[in-house]
């Protein structure tokens, strides 16, 4: 199976810890969130075998993208994975459910509601909350509840009419304390109510507003005396500060806050970036940014900050990061913790730096190998191709540009061990040579460049390409023969219509492979030195033009125009400047002819 590029690099870049994963599109949406006790142990089981489910499939090819976040154990993935498919509810949580839908809580609709899962979603007036990917996480959730609160599990009609005939009689949930009885009057509908919207901000994850709700209640309870009541909601407080303070992940402590944390290294900036809502993270994003101009830390959370708060729609008024000192944004507060749990979510958010810039690093490292082996793979097949007595380490490409003859240029590009040399770059103004003569160019150039080499005692290359068919070829092997080199390294044309390889004393061209390195490092090379002569030559048909320009001015001699060049670089910049900036260069009488002549023109 075809996956998208670079996946398979960050699938080897996961660590073996546990966390929480998401798939992406092409498009950056996110398609899937899973959690797992290793990374990359299950990330990988994805990759690395043929999936029979086809819905597993058409989801791996799919993937162009994996993020993903540490947690401390398996039980905040639990909880971290739950948290974020719920805020993105993403396609494939629905669909790799092997034909099933995913289970829902349900509060029915009725008089002294039933809590139950259900796979089947009823417009009767019912509130449904999930749906939850995670059977164990739902059933967890229900049994708390049950735990915490007295509720009917019996599917008695308890309409109004139906109690008023008093035929239901108290079953065994009554007297093992799990159900108060409302079916013969021992619970009003009220009472069942209030324990109704309890569970519900529970279900909605708003632990913390249930918490000071049931604060209040037991609070309100104990002033009239009914402690019996009280004593229940102080027990359900403790069942509920148990349930939170298993994870970070849920806490009652942590309300709405906003977590980053950032780390700047060769003009790259590694962040992460956490929101929590009711004590839930309900968003993790890790990235890398560039910082060209090397900004100061507390700058880059500045200029950051607000806009992932306006990404992720965040207005929480305190935000963690590692050094508050200098950091600005406002409508929120910036803080550093020292303890607790606050600073437990900030070691995560360092954590996540670190997995990334680990990642980031692999992929360069891997990429740098890469191109390595592509560099090498393509000058073991020149030498092969070629005929080669030695691998071609030191290669030198020439082209030659010109405009119908004027200011012809021709220039030398050099690769060594498959890599562009930019320090031993050559360009050649043609002093010899005439009018439109690319033969001529060519073997004053090739004569020029390597009697030097020979005089200076230079290293010689192991292979020469020449931009050009087989005339070219001939004009430049006339003069690697007139100076006894044509023993010393292999030259070669090529042909830019069909991409030939023309060899001297070779009738029949060589048409490698288009998918060949050994190709596309000879184009690479090609266009190299394309890039480089036309570059020149362009630069000296401006200055030539700019040149005659001012040679039209009487007064201003060769060397007052060489200066003024060699001062302003260009005539809009000459004419941007000021007549007395200029006469500091070139005195004030020339420095009048000079605008005297650009206000007439």
């Amino acid at each position: 199976m075809k996956f998208h590029a670079g996946i398979i690099e960050i699938v080897e870049s996961l660590p073996h810890e546990p966390g929480v994963y998401q798939y992406l599109d092409a498009e950056q949406r996110i398609i899937y969130v899973g959690k797992a006790k290793d990374l990359k142990k299950r990330v990988s089981s994805y990759f690395l075998k043929e999936h029979q489910d086809g819905k597993t499939r058409t989801l791996v090819k799919q993937i162009a993208h994996i993020r993903f976040t540490v947690v401390e154990n398996e039980l905040d993935a639990l909880l971290l994975e739950n948290n974020l498919i719920k805020s993105y509810r993403p396609r494939y949580n629905i669909l790799l459910k092997d034909d099933k839908t995913y289970p829902w809580i349900v509060i029915k609709n009725e008089a002294f509601p039933r809590i139950f899962s259900t796979r089947r979603k009823i417009q009767d007036g019912s509130i449904y909350y999930g749906p939850y990917p995670n059977g164990k996480a739902m059933n967890a959730l229900l049994g708390l509840i049950r735990e915490l609160f007295q509720l009917r599990s019996c599917q008695l009609d308890l309409r109004p009419q139906k109690l008023e005939k008093g035929t239901y009689k108290v079953c065994l949930e009554y007297h093992i304390g799990k159900c108060a009885a409302p079916c013969v009057g021992n619970q009003s509908e009220a009472a069942y109510q209030q324990q109704i919207d309890a569970i519900a901000l529970l279900l909605e994850g708003k632990t913390h507003t249930l918490s000071q709700e049931l604060k209040k209640q037991m609070l309100e309870l104990a002033e009239k005396q009914e402690f019996e009541q009280a004593q229940r909601l102080k027990e359900i407080l403790i069942e509920l500060d148990n349930y939170q303070s298993k994870s970070m992940m849920a806490s009652a402590s942590l309300v709405d806050l906003d977590v980053c944390h950032i780390e700047s290294e060769d003009a790259i900036c590694y962040f992460n970036y956490m929101v929590v809502r009711e004590g839930r993270i309900v968003h993790t994003y890790s990235a890398s940014i560039k910082n060209p101009f090397n900004e100061a830390l507390p700058d880059i959370y500045s200029s950051l900050l607000p806009q992932l708060r306006e990404h992720f729609d965040s207005h929480s008024k305190e935000i963690l990061v590692q050094n508050a000192a200098d950091i600005l944004v406002t409508e929120a507060k910036v803080s550093t913790p020292k303890i607790g749990e606050k600073k437990q979510l900030l070691d995560l958010s360092i954590k996540n730096v670190m997995h990334l810039r680990l990642q980031l690093r692999k992929k360069a490292m891997n990429a740098v190998s890469d191109q390595r082996s592509f560099q090498t793979n393509a000058l073991l097949e020149l030498q092969e191709v070629l005929k080669l007595d030695k691998m071609p380490t030191h290669i030198e490409c020439f082209d030659n540009s010109n405009l119908q003859g004027t200011n012809a240029v021709s220039a030398c590009v050099v690769f060594k061990n498959g890599q562009a040399s930019k320090e031993d770059y050559r360009i050649f103004n043609v002093k010899t040579v005439e009018g439109p003569d690319d033969f001529g160019t060519m073997k004053e150039v090739v004569r020029r460049r390597y009697s030097r080499l020979l005089a200076e005692n230079e290293a010689l290359p192991q292979l020469v390409i020449i931009d050009g068919g087989k005339g070219q070829l001939s004009a430049a092997m006339e003069v690697i023969q007139e100076l006894g080199l044509h023993t010393r390294f292999q030259v070669i044309g090529l042909a830019k219509r069909l991409e030939e390889i023309f060899k001297p004393g070779f009738r029949k061209s060589i048409v490698l492979n288009r998918r060949s390195a050994a190709l596309k490092l000879i184009q690479q090379l090609r266009d190299e030195a394309h890039r480089f002569g036309i570059t020149r030559h362009r630069n000296k048909r401006s200055k030539a033009a700019n040149h005659s320009v001012l040679e039209e001015i009487k007064g201003l001699g060769p060397k007052t125009i060489a200066l003024l060049f060699q001062e302003f670089k260009t005539l809009e910049k000459m004419q941007a400047s000021s007549e007395e900036e200029v006469a500091k260069k070139i005195g004030a009488s020339k420095a009048k002819l000079l605008f005297t002549y650009f206000s007439d023109h």
